[in-house]
């Protein structure tokens, strides 16, 4: 789904609000479609409850026309990774699926500002689940946020990987980590640069600075991490048919320490229980 603009771009504390806003629209809509995962009910209409969250907003969702995605959220299941279309096929107690919204709202001049996340549920809950699915999706997620706290003024971009793949190979079960799909820049557009690869050494890369937003996603298997691309030529599946999660959080970078503008706290209390200093708990 990504195509880049080359250069950085670096917000002002005005414009990083922006993105803030719309950012809480995402986190709305991934909390309503994720209260009604459920047995019997399909993506399409999770996908109806988003866009109907993402309009009673004013904004507008991202993923919708990309490059011709014909719907509001990515709604991934089982061996399917991310970019999975939503359809009229009932989940299952069970399944594993991953959610990626966007929204952007529009300043007074007509500028995008746009939000993007996504998170890994288990259709009937915890008791429906498998121990391996539920390791997958808590690993896919502890690294997210471990990329998240490294998002700090003067680190290096890579830095950011090294620490997603540092919780990943800590992990009893090697997971595959997708290297063909990253997070991305996220600002004036849903991707802009620089790619944000969840794997890799450390140390190199431009240097972080304020104002830069990223999104940051990890997306790991059970088995392998080589994928295949569907006849649809949007869903990414896993090549030997091991499931799949996916988490993501849009960050800005202060020089107070990083603001997740996608999580409704801001990322206060994760960060708290991690030992990391973060604005979130002065500015929501």
């Amino acid at each position: 789904m990504m195509r880049m603009r080359s250069s950085l771009e670096i917000k002002t504390p005005a414009q990083l609000d922006l993105m803030r806003k719309a950012g809480l629209i995402v986190a709305e809509a991934l909390a309503a479609v994720s209260e009604q995962v459920g047995d019997g009910v399909t993506t399409a209409q999770l996908n109806s409850i988003a866009e109907a969250v993402i309009r009673r907003h004013n904004a507008l969702p991202s993923f919708l026309g990309y490059h011709g995605y014909p719907a509001v959220i990515c709604t991934s299941v089982n061996s399917e990774v991310v970019h999975g279309i939503p359809n009229d096929k009932p989940l299952r107690d069970g399944d594993i699926i991953s959610i990626d919204c966007g929204a952007y709202i529009l300043d007074s001049r007509g500028t995008q500002w746009h939000g993007d996340s996504a998170v890994t549920v288990i259709v009937g809950g915890d008791s429906a689940a498998t121990q391996e699915d539920l390791a997958l999706s808590a690993v896919t997620r502890d690294s997210m946020w471990a990329g998240l706290a490294a998002a700090q003024v003067g680190a290096r971009l890579t830095d950011i990987g090294a620490a997603i793949e540092a919780v990943v190979r800590k992990a009893p079960h090697y997971y595959g980590i997708l290297e063909e799909y990253t997070g991305h820049g996220i600002g004036t557009a849903m991707h802009l640069a620089p790619a944000v690869e969840n794997y890799g050494p450390g140390g190199r890369g431009p240097m972080l600075k304020p104002g830069l937003a990223l999104a940051i996603e990890p997306m790991l298997t059970f088995g392998s991490a080589d994928t295949d691309v569907l006849a649809d030529q949007w869903t990414v599946v896993t090549s030997d048919a091991s499931r799949a999660a996916h988490w993501e959080h849009s960050v800005a970078i202060t020089d107070e320490g990083p603001w997740v503008l996608t999580a409704p706290d801001g990322g206060a209390a994760t960060f708290a229980r991690m030992g990391i200093a973060s604005p979130a708990s002065a500015r929501g």
